[in-house]
């Protein structure tokens, strides 16, 4: 089972822009219907949909869910992400609570938000893409390069947070502190952003 941890699931608006642009991001790159990402609050055991593109944009940010259910509480669980090309034939996919959503996809695609250290921060869904949405990458390979990125803005903002009160820019501390690995894991992302966005 993936560690967890304790984190503020309430981020303040330099975390919401940039999980906003994850799931944006994730949305247009995958031709889906919508995108999304839960934070985990452990102390009450649900996972909170922190931001959202797409189908429930406008009403879905604030909402819970039990965190031991559905895809995403699967993949919270155990820190594998997963993709479902038929939601009806799969045990995990909590329809109940998909309805209470007002939107019911097909097929689903999820992965873990991981800190550096291995401790789970959340969940990015990608919902109902599209079969003519692919790369050179592996569409779990990409998928885990853009939860990768949401968990670094996460990071930063938890880093930004510690040092509240001090005169550091937003933007020095995305990039203060982050080991070689997040950096690699980041770049990897925007070129492939880039790459998928230049293709004929």
């Amino acid at each position: 089972m993936t560690e967890t941890t304790s984190h503020p699931t309430e981020v303040d608006p330099v975390a919401r822009e940039l999980l906003q642009s994850v799931v944006d991001t994730a949305r247009a790159i995958f031709g889906a219907e919508a995108s999304s990402i839960f934070l985990l609050d452990e102390k009450a055991d649900e996972l909170v949909f922190q931001a959202v593109s797409g189908q429930g944009e406008e009403f879905l940010v604030g909402t819970r869910f039990p965190a031991g259910r559905g895809i995403a509480g699967w993949v919270a669980s155990t820190g594998e992400p997963m993709v479902v090309d038929d939601l009806s034939q799969n045990g995990s996919f909590a329809r109940d609570l998909a309805e209470s959503t007002k939107y019911v996809p097909d097929s689903l695609m999820a992965a873990p938000l991981l800190h550096s250290s291995g401790v789970l921060l959340g969940v990015l869904e990608v919902l109902d893409p599209s079969p003519q949405a692919r790369s050179s990458l592996s569409e779990l390979d990409l998928l885990s390069l853009f939860a990768r990125q949401a968990a670094t803005a996460l990071r930063a903002v938890l880093d930004r947070r510690a040092l509240r009160g001090t005169e550091v820019p937003a933007a020095a501390l995305v990039l203060d502190g982050l080991d070689p690995a997040d950096r690699a894991a980041g770049l990897r992302a925007l070129d492939a952003v880039r790459d998928l966005l230049l293709a004929p």
